[in-house]
């Protein structure tokens, strides 16, 4: 299952870090993140709950930048 979800971060360099944190989150099998855009998109693993596993990218994201945002 692939999902988009609309983020705020501020620059391409934490957007990079962002998609780097969220890709090595259990439950995701891959995450792109367009800074242009400010979307994130994430497929996940089969059987995965997207809301649970999307709790974990967030945490993952705030630790390499406190102020994003992703809109769940």
């Amino acid at each position: 299952m692939k999902k988009t979800y609309k983020i705020e971060v501020d620059c391409a360099n934490c957007a990079n870090k962002m998609e780097q944190a969220a890709q090595k989150t259990t439950g995701v099998q891959n995450a792109t993140v367009n800074f242009m855009t400010q979307k994130m998109t994430v497929e996940f693993d089969e059987g995965q709950e997207p809301k649970a596993v999307m709790q974990d990218v967030l945490k993952a994201c705030k630790k390499v930048e406190p102020d994003c945002e992703i809109y769940l």
